[in-house]
C-alpha cells in the first residue's frame, strides 16, 4: 500500500477525474473555417494557424474548484489525434505526435521570447513567400495562445469575485501563478509548474500529442530556489506536481481514438534523473516528488522513464523498485550510459546525446530538436518469404544452411534498400503545424515547419520487428534440418506450410526441446545476434542522406498482432496465428531460466550500436516482489540490466489470474493497469487480442534473478 502524502482534496479530485468526469464532458464542437474567405485562400500553415486561433476563441474553458493549475484540453476531437476543426463535415487534419517538444526552451523564453525570435527572423529577410507565410502563421498561433490565456484570466477574475473563503484563496493563488506566464519566463516554482502545464495543455487542446520530457531538470532549479528562500514546502510542491498529473487525465473516459491498444496512449511521456549536457546529475527534489505522485495516484497517462546507470545511488534504485512492484508498468528505465554511447556512435555530439529523451514511446531522440518517424520492417516475414515456408508456390532448395541464410540476407538487403529510397524522399507529412513548430529548433530560423524539414534533426528510423523469432527460426533450421537431419529441408518446409498438420507431437517436442533466445543459450543468442548484426550493417550503409538521419531501432509496438496475418508457422514449434515476440523480448513462453538469463541474452546483442533503441518487457510475479527480499531482488535486477547492457526495460507486476479475472468481470477491475509498449493502459480497455498478448507474456520470478538475490 502506497503511503498517503497528498491532501484528501487532491486524492478526491484524482478519483473523480480517473472515473471519467472530465473525459465524458469533452465538447465535440462543430468548429469550422468553412465559408471564411481568409481560410479558403490560406496556405496549409496559415489554415492551421487560423484554426488554432478559432479554437482559442471558442473552446470551453474549465476551471474546477479543486484544481490548483489552470488550463484544460476540453475538445473531444483533440483526443482523436486530430486538429479539432471540421472541414466539409469532418476532422481531416492529423495532428503531431512522436516528439518531445522543446518545453525547456519555451520556459526559458516565454511566448514573448518566441515572438521576438519570429519577428527578428522576419526582419532579417532573405525569405521566400512560403517561408514568410509560415512565420506569420506562427505569430497567429502566438496570438491564439494569448487569447486562450486571457480567457482563463477573465474566468478567474469572475470566480474570485463570486467566491469567498478557501475557494476564493485557491482561485486567487491560481490567478497569481498564471498572470505572467507563459508569456514571460517563470520566476518561481508555482509559476514554472503552471507555465509548463499551460504550454503543454494548449498543444493538447489543438490536437498535438507531445512528450513532456525531463520534468525534473526543467522544474528542479525553481523548487530548489524556493525551498532555500522558504517560499514553499515540499508538501506544497508535491501537491502542485500531483495536479499536473491529474490535469493530464482530462481525456480519461472519453473513449478516444485508439486501435484496441488502450485508453491512455497519448504519448505524453516524462523522463527523470540522469545527467545533463555537461555531465552533471540532474536528480533533485522534483525527481522524488514525481515518484511519490505516481506511487500514490497510480495515474498512467504520463508514462515515466528513469535514466539509471552504474552511478545511480541505491536510494533512487530502491524508490524506483518500490513504485514498479505496485504494478501498472508506469515507471520504466533507460540504461543511460549505453544510450549515450549509442547516440554518440551514430554521430550525435556528446552534449546532444546526453540530453536524450524519447518520442512519446521509448525511441530516443534529442528533445526539442527532432522531427521523428519510423518505418516498421517485419524481419520474420522476410525470412519466411525467402525460404518459401509460408504461402504457396515452389519451395526453394538449399544445399546447406549458409545457402538458406544467404537467400534470407539478400531479401533483407532488398527491403532495407527500399527503405532508404523511401527515406530519400522523406517529408514527414503536410506543410503546416506552425503551433508545434514553435517548440522545435530550428523551425523559426529555417522558416520551415516540423513536417517540412524545419527541425534540426529530421529522422526516419528503420525498425526491425520479429528479430527474436527470426533468430529462433534460423537456429531451428540449422539444428533440426542441417545438423541433426531430423527432417529434410522439403519436409520442414511442407510441415510449416501446413501449420504442422499431422505433426503435433513433433511440434510439441520441438518447442520443448530447443533452448531459444532469452535463456542465455550462447548458440541461440549468436543466431539472433547474426540477424541483428546484418540488419545494422545493411541499415548503417546510409547514416544520413538528403538531410534525413536513419538511426536503427528494434520494435513491434503491438504489431506482432496484426503481423500474424502475413506470417506462417515457425520451425521452433509456433503455429500460424501465435502471438510472437514483442520488441526485443523473448517469444512468450520460451524464456524459462529467469529474468537474469533474459538480460544476458539481450546484452549479448551489443545494443550500444542501436541508436534509436529497443525495449524489453518483463512481467513479474507480484508475490516474488513482496517484502524486503522482493524489493532487494528488483533493485538487483535493475543493476543487472545496466551491467549487462540493456537499453530500455519496462517491468510490470501482475499475475495471469488477476488478468483472467478482469476479463471475466471487467466492471470490477476498471482501474487495473498494465504496461503495453511505450505506454500503459487500463486492461479492460484493451481489445481481446491485446489482452491475450499481455496475458501470454512469460511470467518471471524475481527469486530466479541470480545476480539480484538479497545478501544472506
Amino acid at each position: 500500500m502506497a503511503e498517503q502524502r497528498l491532501s484528501a482534496g487532491t486524492r478526491e479530485l484524482a478519483r473523480r477525474v480517473l472515473e471519467g468526469e472530465w473525459g465524458l464532458a469533452l465538447a465535440d464542437l462543430p468548429l469550422t473555417l468553412d465559408g471564411r474567405a481568409d481560410a479558403a485562400a490560406a496556405s496549409p500553415a496559415m489554415y492551421e494557424a487560423l484554426a488554432v486561433k478559432l479554437i482559442a476563441e471558442q473552446a470551453p474553458v474549465r476551471i474546477d474548484p479543486s484544481q490548483r493549475l489552470a488550463g484544460s484540453a476540453t475538445l473531444k476531437a483533440a483526443s482523436w489525434h486530430k486538429l479539432p476543426i471540421y472541414r466539409n463535415g469532418e476532422t481531416s487534419i492529423w495532428s503531431t505526435s512522436h516528439l518531445t517538444a522543446g518545453f525547456d526552451h519555451a520556459l526559458q523564453l516565454g511566448y514573448g521570447g518566441l515572438r521576438r525570435q519570429v519577428n527578428d527572423r522576419i526582419a532579417r529577410g532573405s525569405l521566400t513567400g512560403d517561408q514568410l507565410d509560415f512565420l506569420r502563421s506562427m505569430l497567429v498561433c502566438l496570438d491564439a495562445a494569448a487569447i486562450w490565456h486571457r480567457r482563463h484570466m477573465e474566468l478567474l477574475d469572475r470566480l474570485i469575485a463570486e467566491s469567498d473563503g478557501e475557494r476564493r484563496r485557491r482561485y486567487s493563488q491560481m490567478r497569481a501563478a498564471l498572470a505572467r506566464v507563459p508569456e514571460e519566463p517563470p520566476g518561481d516554482f508555482r509559476e514554472a509548474v503552471q507555465a509548463l502545464w499551460f504550454l503543454f495543455c494548449f498543444q493538447r487542446l489543438c490536437g498535438n500529442w507531445p512528450g513532456v520530457g525531463r520534468i525534473d531538470q526543467m522544474l528542479g532549479p525553481y523548487l530548489r530556489g524556493d525551498l532555500a528562500a522558504g517560499r514553499i514546502t515540499l508538501d506544497e510542491a508535491r501537491e502542485l506536481i500531483a495536479h499536473f498529473w491529474i490535469n493530464g487525465c482530462d481525456w480519461t473516459g472519453a473513449k478516444a481514438w485508439h486501435s484496441g491498444s488502450g485508453d491512455a496512449e497519448y504519448y505524453q511521456n516524462i523522463v527523470i534523473s540522469g545527467i545533463d549536457a555537461d555531465g552533471n546529475d540532474v536528480t533533485n527534489e522534483v525527481t522524488w516528488l514525481v515518484l511519490d505522485v505516481v506511487e500514490e495516484l497510480r495515474i498512467i497517462e504520463y508514462p515515466v522513464a528513469v535514466r539509471i546507470s552504474r552511478r545511480t545511488p541505491e536510494k533512487l534504485l530502491r524508490r524506483v523498485a518500490e513504485v514498479q512492484r505496485l504494478g501498472g508498468g508506469t515507471v520504466a528505465v533507460y540504461n543511460e550510459d549505453l544510450v549515450i554511447r549509442a547516440l554518440a556512435a551514430f554521430g550525435y555530439a556528446e552534449r546532444e546525446a546526453r540530453r536524450f529523451a524519447n518520442d512519446g514511446c521509448w525511441e530516443v531522440q534529442v528533445p526539442g530538436e527532432t522531427a521523428f518517424s519510423y518505418v516498421p520492417i517485419d524481419v520474420l516475414q522476410i525470412l519466411q518469404e525467402a525460404t518459401g515456408t509460408a504461402g504457396t508456390g515452389p519451395i526453394p532448395e538449399f544445399a546447406d544452411f549458409e545457402a538458406l541464410y544467404t537467400a534470407f540476407r539478400e531479401r533483407l538487403a532488398a527491403r532495407i534498400e527500399e527503405f532508404h529510397r523511401l527515406a530519400d524522399r522523406h517529408v514527414l507529412g503536410h506543410r503546416g503545424a506552425p503551433l508545434i513548430s514553435l517548440l522545435v529548433k530550428d523551425c523559426i530560423e529555417k522558416a520551415r515547419g516540423y513536417h517540412d524539414r524545419g527541425a534540426r534533426y529530421s529522422v526516419l528510423a528503420p525498425h526491425a520487428g520479429g528479430l527474436p523469432d527470426t533468430g529462433n527460426s534460423l537456429y531451428a533450421f540449422s539444428t533440426l534440418v542441417f545438423e541433426e537431419k531430423r527432417l529434410t529441408w522439403r519436409e520442414m518446409a511442407e510441415c510449416l506450410r501446413s501449420d504442422w498438420a499431422g505433426r503435433e507431437e513433433l511440434r510439441r517436442k520441438t518447442l520443448a526441446r530447443l533452448v531459444l533466445y532469452g535463456n542465455g543459450n550462447s548458440e541461440a543468442d549468436a543466431m539472433v545476434r547474426r540477424v541483428f548484426d546484418d540488419f545494422l550493417e545493411l541499415a548503417g550503409r546510409v547514416r544520413e542522406r538528403d538531410g534525413v538521419l536513419r538511426p536503427p531501432g528494434v520494435s513491434t509496438f503491438g504489431r506482432e498482432i496484426e503481423w500474424r496475418a502475413h506470417r506462417g508457422a515457425t520451425p521452433d514449434g509456433h503455429r500460424t496465428g501465435d502471438i510472437l515476440a514483442t520488441n526485443f523480448s523473448p517469444s512468450p513462453g520460451t524464456d524459462l531460466n529467469g529474468p537474469t538469463a533474459v538480460l544476458r541474452s539481450l546484452g549479448a546483442m551489443g545494443l550500444e550500436r542501436l541508436a534509436n533503441g529497443c525495449a524489453l518487457e518483463l512481467k513479474m510475479l507480484p508475490s516474488s516482489l513482496r517484502g524486503e527480499a522482493g524489493l532487494r531482488a528488483l533493485v538487483g535486477l535493475l543493476k543487472t540490466f545496466a551491467d549487462l547492457g540493456g537499453f530500455f526495460m519496462q517491468v510490470d507486476a501482475v499475475s495471469p489470474e488477476e488478468l483472467r479475472e478482469a476479463q471475466r468481470h471487467p466492471e470490477k477491475h476498471r482501474h487495473l493497469t498494465v504496461r503495453i509498449a511505450g505506454w500503459s493502459a487500463r486492461f479492460v480497455t484493451l481489445s481481446p487480442e491485446w489482452q491475450e498478448m499481455i496475458i501470454n507474456r512469460s511470467q518471471q520470478d524475481a527469486a530466479m534473478a541470480d545476480d539480484a538475490r538479497p545478501e544472506a
